[in-house]
């Protein structure tokens, strides 16, 4: 699982419209969502959808278990997230599952279904990483947006209650 999770993130790092997606970002919400930020949550986001899809190979059940939560709640915070994040999340469950992240992931995965359940399970447990992949982009970015409304809403509470603390005993008389 760990090392499923490391080439899920390594592979989004080697994918080309990935920092390319990356530089527009920057660009359209001025520095608000950073290259780093925006590397660094698809690079989680595909990591796990690899390490999730090795364990449903182990495991033995099936994709929906993964899919149908994970599209609620993709949905479900894309109405809370401002629509910036929402547009770049489905943009990034894209460009993540692109043609590196196929051409790497995918034979892994058929490698793994064939030695842990034999060839006959591929159709089975090998297909559907490329939907998980582009699923978990969704839920990272949408969780980025999500942090940056809770940040905004921190620091506005925390300026009210510096205000509300202040000193006002001693009076200021204007000549």
């Amino acid at each position: 699982l760990a090392f499923a999770f490391i080439i899920g993130m390594v592979v989004v790092l080697a994918e080309p419209a990935v920092h390319v997606l990356n530089q527009q970002v920057e660009e359209v919400t001025d520095g608000t969502v950073t290259r780093n930020q925006m590397l660094l949550a698809l690079s989680i986001g595909v990591g796990v959808s690899i390490g999730l899809s090795i364990l449903r190979l182990l495991m033995g059940f099936s994709l929906l278990y993964y899919l149908i939560p994970g599209y609620l709640l993709s949905l479900g915070l894309s109405f809370f997230v401002p629509k910036i994040y929402t547009a770049i999340a489905f943009d990034s469950g894209g460009v993540a599952s692109g043609p590196l992240t196929s051409s790497f992931i995918l034979p892994m995965t058929i490698g793994a279904c064939v030695t842990l359940r034999g060839a006959d399970a591929v159709m089975d447990f090998a297909f559907g990483v490329v939907a998980l992949v582009a699923m978990t982009p969704l839920i990272t970015i949408q969780s980025l947006g999500f942090r940056s409304i809770l940040s905004r809403v921190m620091r506005e509470k925390a300026a009210i209650r510096k205000i509300l603390s202040a000193d006002d005993a001693q009076i200021i008389y204007f000549k």
